[in-house]
């Protein structure tokens, strides 16, 4: 065991470091990184989102890091905009390919774990994704022990000979609180709990919407979850054995996932909880295990669609804001699927009611991260429309007839004129 500073004095100029991310961030690695900045320069961190503090991403630390983010966290989200840090647009199950096959190579990682059992293996606890295959890649691999980790089931485990140095710590892990949603997101979440059937197989991101759906699915039998991520919001379900797993055909019985991000009752929940199997990304979001299992429901959302059904979801425009994430792979995974449904939904509007999502085109610069051709059922608070077979025309028209009231008139005026045109 050495002290943080101590650990963090192997990183040099020019490296690349990987940053164990969502609620299992190292925080006082990460502080004993930035606070070496005089002596470093162009140091690339790697990570997704994460929910505890990025102090290198600040502007006075731009000669010293560079952040490239795998997926834009908010506490990010200013330096991607301002490109004092990039942005790699990737699906989430190919992340860990570029750790692999040496696009990325990871000179240090930054991990969190727990301490050791006594056959000498360490947890890494809420957050597996691609961070046990980064820590397996890395040339040099730091870990914090933390007794506040929680000890999770699967894919999850290094072992101490795999780790070069190890720092104490005892510390809470950041969370993220649910937060209350739009009365939009609940209606919403009506039109999509209504089309899931009995035995499907969830798949659920972060945000309002997925939380508004989990709350109506009570009066459901036999659910079962295969996803990149899980929140508080199944842990009513998994309490009530509305979630139990028994329809899956792969992992039978069991939640498989690659990271959960939550309040500190969900971390608790998944300690030692063996019906979680934590997986690395690579196989909770390979579209062909994806759709081995029956009613694959993947629920994703977007920030603007357009009359065609190209889906924007990780960019305003031209600004980066989040990044391609699981949608893809969980989308072409549904598809995959029998009796799967995939679901892309969205408010209809934005700006309180000033601005549509629903468009003829989207924004110069906007990112198309699902196509016209992977897009299937498309909710708004207006309701749910099946685009999968439909040509332009009648897409047009089904996702008019989804968008807000005071939108339609100029949607068909503009779609008129475009297709004359």
């Amino acid at each position: 065991m050495v002290s943080a500073a101590e650990a963090v004095s192997v990183i040099q100029s020019g490296q690349r470091v990987y940053v164990h991310q969502g609620c299992a961030e190292p925080e006082p690695l990460v502080e004993a990184m930035t606070a070496r900045a005089e002596d470093l320069r162009d140091v690339e961190v790697v990570h997704m989102a994460m929910m505890g503090s990025a102090p290198y991403a600040q502007a006075q630390f731009k000669d010293n890091f560079r952040h490239n983010a795998l997926f834009i966290g908010a506490n990010v989200r200013e330096a991607v905009q301002q490109r004092r840090a990039d942005y790699i647009p990737i699906f989430l199950g190919e992340i860990e390919g570029l750790f692999l096959d040496g696009t990325l190579p990871i000179d240090v990682a930054l991990m969190q774990c727990t301490p050791p059992d006594r056959n000498g293996f360490v947890s890494l606890g809420p957050s597996i994704d691609v961070s046990l295959t980064a820590a397996k890649v890395a040339k040099h691999v730091i870990a914090i022990a933390n007794p506040q980790m929680p000890r999770t089931h699967g894919d999850t485990f290094l072992h101490v000979n795999e780790i070069d140095v190890m720092v104490e710590g005892d510390f809470p892990l950041a969370e993220m609180e649910a937060r209350s949603g739009l009365p939009e997101h609940k209606v919403i979440a009506k039109h999509v709990a209504a089309l899931i059937p009995d035995g499907a197989t969830l798949q659920l991101g972060i945000g309002a919407i997925p939380d508004a759906i989990l709350e109506l699915l009570g009066n459901h039998k036999n659910l079962g979850v295969h996803s990149e991520m899980v929140s508080d919001g199944v842990i009513p379900l998994l309490e009530s054995g509305v979630i139990n797993n028994s329809k899956k055909r792969i992992n039978h019985n069991k939640v498989v996932i690659g990271f959960v991000i939550g309040s500190k009752r969900l971390l608790d929940f998944v300690d030692d909880n063996p019906i979680f199997e934590f997986r690395q990304t690579r196989y909770t979001n390979n579209p062909f295990q994806i759709g081995r299992n029956p009613r694959v429901c993947a629920i994703n959302a977007a920030i603007e669609i357009d009359l065609t059904g190209q889906i924007c979801s990780d960019s305003m425009g031209e600004l980066p804001f989040s990044g391609i994430g699981g949608q893809v792979d969980f989308i072409r995974g549904a598809a995959r699927s029998e009796g799967g449904m995939p679901f892309i939904c969205l408010p209809s509007t934005a700006k309180h009611g000033k601005v549509s999502r629903i468009v003829n085109q989207l924004k110069p610069g906007a990112g198309v991260v699902t196509s016209r051709g992977d897009v299937h059922w498309v909710v708004s608070e207006h309701g749910a429309v099946n685009l999968h077979g439909k040509n332009l025309r009648q897409r047009a028209e089904l996702l008019i007839s989804i968008a807000h009231p005071d939108f339609r008139e100029s949607l068909e005026r503009e779609s008129f004129a475009l297709r004359q045109g």
